[in-house]
């Protein structure tokens, strides 16, 4: 599968020169954002009084090596993009996030994860190099060694204030046809913790091949891992971009297969199991909903309509409801204390379904590799599960917004995990720069943005500006 080689160089000088003109043109002082169509964030954010950074020019792939398994990749481009022009390579992303408009920028800068996480660690860690504007306005190339290792290193979960990206070179790898799938059931969440100890370990599960990896729960007593194998055979893959709805389908289907690029984006024609709050998985509806609409980034707008109208909030206050509070949050969580976690969840919080998905940190491929990551410290040699739930809960009079959500944060660290940053975070800023890296980030952010135009990772994760 050779294709020639797409490059692009004066289009993408260009785009990086508007988007630096579009940089130098906010007044100092004023709050910089990229202008952009879609977001994958969860937290309501202060209105800014200038435009946003240009980065229309910004979207595409520049170049896809089939023999070096590699990809030069503006910073703004979906992954929906990208994994189009790979896949006719028979490649696709180490990583691919569940979600078709998350851009390959936004998950080093933000994290992202998926069923391959499990060995390829999170979307970051295929990253070889990258082009980053800096809040000082300057373009820097940042590799795992060299003069902007440290830039590198910080870059992951830094959410844009210490720069932007406006190319990324990854690493891509083979992918066959289809994916073959186990849905394997636990009635115990210890033996659930074994089995994927076991993949982890053995990169198998009942002598079959593991290339994938994640799971649902939708009890303590009732959970499902899903074992994908990558395969060029499979008869009558499923298709759950019509009536089906594929989470349903781990309760019903012991095996099951689908084409790769369905499987890439089975979360997204539900945004997991979130479209159910819209409707969309009544059958009735759904034969109505255009299938062009059952796509995450539509959801989405409709969320970010509510947030602006509030028109659930005032529905339920005049049925007389509780106020309710929103729950968006991904955890990673150490393999061993999964099991408490999930019962201490259940019992606190009692959102269903929540979605599994276990990973482990690259080893690193060679002299001068980056391992350590100071933003978002996982432990090298430990198994983590990202542990997602999504929606909201009910609260009592007497409860403070956000009162659920701070009780998460603790249980979180308690269990020695860490909280991904694109929802709601509720930290003192003591608390804040311990987990997150703060005096790693400051001395990042004093060389490459000496005058602070950049807002702050705190402001932004905790501080919604």
């Amino acid at each position: 599968m050779r294709a020639e080689r797409v490059d692009h160089p004066v289009d993408h000088d260009q785009a990086v020169d508007a988007l630096r003109r579009s940089y130098a043109a906010v007044p100092a002082g004023e709050p910089v954002r990229l202008a952009k169509r879609t977001s994958n964030l969860f937290r309501p954010r202060s209105t800014p009084r200038t435009p946003g950074l240009d980065v229309s020019g910004l979207t595409g792939v520049l170049d896809v090596d089939p023999r070096a398994r590699t990809a030069d990749v503006q910073g703004m481009c979906t992954y929906e993009d990208l994994v189009d022009a790979t896949l006719p390579h028979g490649l696709m992303p180490l990583v691919v996030p569940q979600l078709r408009t998350i851009t390959l920028g936004g998950a080093v800068t933000g994290l992202g994860i998926e069923s391959t996480s499990f060995h390829n660690g999170l979307p970051h860690e295929s990253v070889t190099e990258l082009d980053v504007l800096t809040g000082a306005g300057e373009i820097v190339t940042a590799r795992p060694v060299g003069e902007h290792a440290e830039l590198f290193r910080a870059f992951p979960n830094s959410l844009g204030s210490l720069g932007y990206a406006t190319r990324l070179r990854i690493e891509l790898q083979p992918v066959r046809r289809y994916v073959s799938l186990r849905n394997v059931r636990f009635t115990r969440l210890e033996e659930l913790t074994d089995a994927i100890g076991e993949v982890i370990e053995k990169g198998a599960w009942a002598g079959e091949p593991v290339d994938a990896m994640d799971g649902v729960m939708f009890s303590p007593g009732e959970a499902y891992l899903v074992l994908g194998t990558f395969t060029d055979e499979a008869e009558r893959p499923s298709d759950y971009t019509g009536q089906d709805i594929y989470y349903r389908s781990l309760r019903r289907r012991t095996r099951d297969a689908l084409t790769a690029y369905d499987y890439l984006w089975r979360w997204d024609t539900d945004w997991f199991w979130c479209s159910a709050a819209f409707g969309v998985q009544h059958p009735v509806v759904r034969r109505l909903w255009p299938q062009r609409y059952r796509r995450s980034d539509f959801y989405h707008r409709l969320v970010r309509l509510e947030h602006r109208h509030q028109v659930a909030a005032r529905v339920d206050r005049w049925r007389g409801r509780p106020a309710r509070e929103r729950v968006v949050q991904d955890v990673e969580i150490p393999l061993a204390e999964m099991a408490g976690f999930l019962r201490w969840f259940a019992g606190n919080v009692g959102m269903t379904p929540v979605w599994l998905c276990p990973l482990r940190l690259r080893e690193p491929a060679g002299p001068g590799s980056a391992r350590a990551w100071p933003l978002y410290p996982l432990q090298p040699g430990e198994t983590y599960v990202n542990i997602g739930f999504w929606g909201s809960v009910p609260i009592a009079d007497t409860a403070t917004d956000g009162d659920v959500n701070r009780s998460i944060e603790r249980a979180v660290s308690e269990t020695g995990g860490h909280k991904s940053l694109y929802s709601d975070a509720y930290y003192d800023r003591e608390t804040f720069d311990r987990l997150y890296g703060g005096v790693v980030w400051r001395a990042v952010r004093d060389r490459y943005d000496p005058e602070h135009r950049l807002t702050g990772l705190y402001e932004k994760a905790v501080a919604r500006k």
